[in-house]
C-alpha cells in the first residue's frame, strides 16, 4: 500500500475540539476531516460551507479513542491487515495505536495468538495491525528496510573486485589487463 498524502496529517489530528467559528452552536465539535484540502479537523457547519464538494470523512469516537467507519475509509484506503471492530452497529477501525492495560507478559499471551506487530496488542482475528497508525509504522519499517538492502547492494556492486572478497581467500577473477611479454604462461609439460 502506497501511504497517501492526507494519510499521516490524518492520524495526527486532534479531533473532538469546539470549533473556533461555531463556539455557540450545538454540533461544533471538530470530527470531520477533508482528504482534498488535508488541513485541521472541522465541525458540521464548516463541512457545509467550506468543503461542500470534498471527500470528506467523519472521525468518531469509542472508549476514548478515534475510529473512523469501514464503508467511509475502505473508498479510499486499503485497509486489509488492520482489524475491524463492530461498534454500535457499525464496522470500523481504530485510527491510531491504544496502549494495552498493563497485565504479566504471561496472562495477555495466552489470550490471542494474533498480536498486532508494531503495538503488540492482542487481536482477535488473524490480522498484522491493530489501527490504521500501526500499518503506517509496519509499511514505514518495511520500506526502509528494502531501501537498506537496495543501498546495500548497490555499495558491494561498486566495490571492485579485490574488496569483495576477504583476506586469506583467493580472489579468481581475472584481470583485463595485458599480459607483460617474456614471460611464458603456459602450463609446463608433463614427463
Amino acid at each position: 500500500m502506497k501511504v497517501p498524502p492526507w494519510l499521516e496529517s490524518l492520524l495526527s489530528a486532534a479531533f473532538f475540539t469546539i470549533c473556533p467559528r461555531h463556539k455557540d452552536t450545538p454540533r461544533n465539535e471538530c470530527n470531520m476531516y477533508c482528504l482534498d484540502c488535508m488541513n485541521d479537523p472541522f465541525c458540521f457547519y464548516c463541512r457545509s460551507s467550506r468543503h461542500k464538494d470534498h471527500l470528506v470523512i467523519q472521525i468518531r469516537r469509542s472508549s476514548y479513542h478515534d475510529v473512523v467507519r469501514l464503508a467511509e475509509i475502505k473508498k479510499v484506503l486499503d485497509i486489509s491487515e488492520v482489524q475491524t471492530y463492530v461498534i454500535n452497529s457499525a464496522r470500523v477501525l481504530f485510527l491510531n495505536e491504544r496502549p494495552q492495560p498493563k497485565t504479566s507478559s504471561s496472562s495477555s499471551s495466552k489470550g490471542s495468538s494474533h498480536l498486532c506487530e508494531i503495538c503488540s496488542r492482542s487481536l482477535l482475528d488473524p490480522f498484522r495491525f491493530c489501527s490504521l497508525g500501526c500499518k503506517v509504522k509496519g509499511i514505514t519499517a518495511r520500506r526502509l528496510a528494502s531501501k537498506e538492502e537496495e543501498e546495500e547492494e548497490e555499495e558491494l556492486c561498486e566495490e571492485s573486485p579485490q574488496e569483495m572478497y576477504r583476506p586469506g581467500t583467493p580472489n579468481t577473477t581475472r584481470s583485463n589487463s595485458r599480459r607483460r611479454e617474456g614471460i611464458p604462461h603456459r602450463a609446463p609439460f608433463g614427463s
